[in-house]
């Protein structure tokens, strides 16, 4: 089966018959069947199965318009489908950071920074992200260090909730060159070394990385909330920032992270001037 028989599969199977009117007694599978999601898209029973089983090419755009409408997809979803319909073909282009951008994360001091390539590989990243984040960054791969390392789990709170978004991020990525052997070459490593990205990636989840807050643990600073900001650069890159709140404790801990990686303090001292710093407050 192709990706794209295997999305519109996972997504029919999370359809609730009674939300159509249907029956829902006596399935063997969940979901609606092939010939009543193509009853509802308008669209015969015979095309639907032979684009769901990788036998038919080149779905115009009004049918895919009709599925994404029965099977409910957001946006993102929608354009995924649309990719996954019309895959691109040629090589993989490679991302590429330019002087420029390194530049643009080296000006960032008090803001942890990276850039993440395809396959959700570190290209780049600022000294701040480097003091925050060495492990994840010495991987080389956001999706290997979530998964493979126990480090992440107690790093990133909630760890499900951020492991969820980078498997639905690295799907959307998967959509423009789902024949990419290095990603293949990824999700085989990660479906074999971890029963939670083999179950979540089968979801076939979509979601463009978007802004939010999210909280981090250094294991001496202690927990840090900042806001993630995601922009998308012209050659498919994502800068990613991590922004503490101006005048929280997270922004002094920052700035004392940075004060740390930019010096010959000790861990010791360093805790010693997190914790007269929190007597002054």
């Amino acid at each position: 089966m192709t990706e794209l028989g295997e999305f519109l599969r996972a997504r029919r199977a999370k359809l609730n018959p009674a939300d159509f009117g249907l029956p829902g007694a006596r399935r063997r599978v969940p979901g609606l069947r092939r010939e009543e999601l193509a009853q509802l898209a308008g669209i015969s029973a015979d095309y639907y199965t032979r684009l769901e089983q990788g036998r038919a090419t080149n779905a115009s755009p009004s049918i895919l318009d009709a599925l994404g409408r029965v099977l409910g997809l957001d946006a993102d979803e929608r354009a995924h489908l649309t990719r996954l319909a019309h895959p691109a073909r040629g090589p993989v282009p490679q991302v590429k950071v330019r002087p420029a951008l390194r530049w643009l994360l080296d000006s960032l001091e008090n803001v942890p920074a990276f850039v993440l390539g395809r396959r959700m590989d570190l290209l780049a990243w600022n000294s701040l992200a480097g003091a925050l984040l060495p492990d994840a960054l010495a991987h080389g791969n956001l999706m290997r260090f979530m998964f493979l390392d126990p480090l992440a789990r107690s790093l990133f709170s909630p760890w499900e909730e951020c492991a969820r978004e980078n498997v639905a991020y690295l799907r959307l990525d998967a959509g423009h060159h789902p024949d990419d052997p290095a990603l293949m070459a990824l999700v085989g490593e990660l479906s074999i070394k971890s029963a939670d990205f083999r179950r979540w990636w089968a979801e076939h989840p979509v979601r463009r990385k978007a802004p939010g807050f999210k909280r981090v643990s250094h294991p001496m600073l202690g927990e840090l909330e900042v806001a993630t900001e995601t922009m998308t650069l012209p050659d498919g890159a994502v800068l990613v920032t991590y922004t503490p709140e101006p005048g929280s404790p997270s922004a002094d801990a920052l700035r004392l992270l940075r004060t740390l990686s930019a010096s010959s303090m000790t861990l010791g001292d360093a805790a010693g001037a997190q914790d007269r710093n929190s007597s002054t407050k």
